[in-house]
């Protein structure tokens, strides 16, 4: 590789990483060709991009990003592939699924909105991570449960005062 190509090459995961919000970083190394590709279909299917790197190559890029990368920098040892998502947890769940099969992928760390996660022992972590619409959807749904609470007790309480001036009327009369 020249050093155009290489520069190329930083230049555009410079690029990647400072246009994605959430990254993983995994050791693929050992899956067989027919593992990677499935491996590769299922990351097609969850909207994640799968891209293998050269480590110094990848560090050079995390240099020059605006991103603060921390500890991942240290960890770009061996095989390291790039995994690029929209949704937090996506990848984790997708290496998870994969690894009821396989013992790869091994994750070796993430950068999730501005957190770091270093190791494979988080992937349970990331899993359980919440989308950005899991979240929304939720918070909805919490402020919508203390309304419906209200509005159907003013309904029955409606329905016991209306019920109550009737029947005092009724005696009245």
């Amino acid at each position: 590789m020249t050093r155009e190509e290489k520069s190329q090459v930083i230049e555009t995961l410079t690029a990647q990483l400072s246009d994605n919000a959430n990254i993983y970083l995994a050791d693929i190394s050992g899956l067989d060709a027919g593992s990677t590709t499935n491996l590769r279909r299922a990351c097609f299917k969850a909207g994640i991009q799968l891209a293998v790197v050269k480590n110094t190559l990848l560090k050079k890029a995390m240099d020059s990003s605006d991103k603060d990368f921390g500890e991942l920098t240290e960890i770009l040892k061996g095989n390291t592939s790039l995994m690029f998502s929209e949704t937090g947890n996506a990848p984790a769940k997708v290496i998870k699924e994969f690894r009821r099969k396989s013992d790869k992928p091994l994750l070796k760390g993430a950068y999730i909105q501005e957190s770091i996660y270093v190791g494979d022992n988080q992937l349970d972590n990331l899993v359980d991570l919440k989308s950005k619409d899991e979240l929304v959807g939720e918070i909805i749904g919490l402020l919508q449960s203390p309304a419906k609470n209200v509005i159907s007790a003013l309904k029955s309480g409606g329905n016991t005062i209306a019920g109550l001036v009737k029947t005092l009327s009724e005696r009245e009369g």
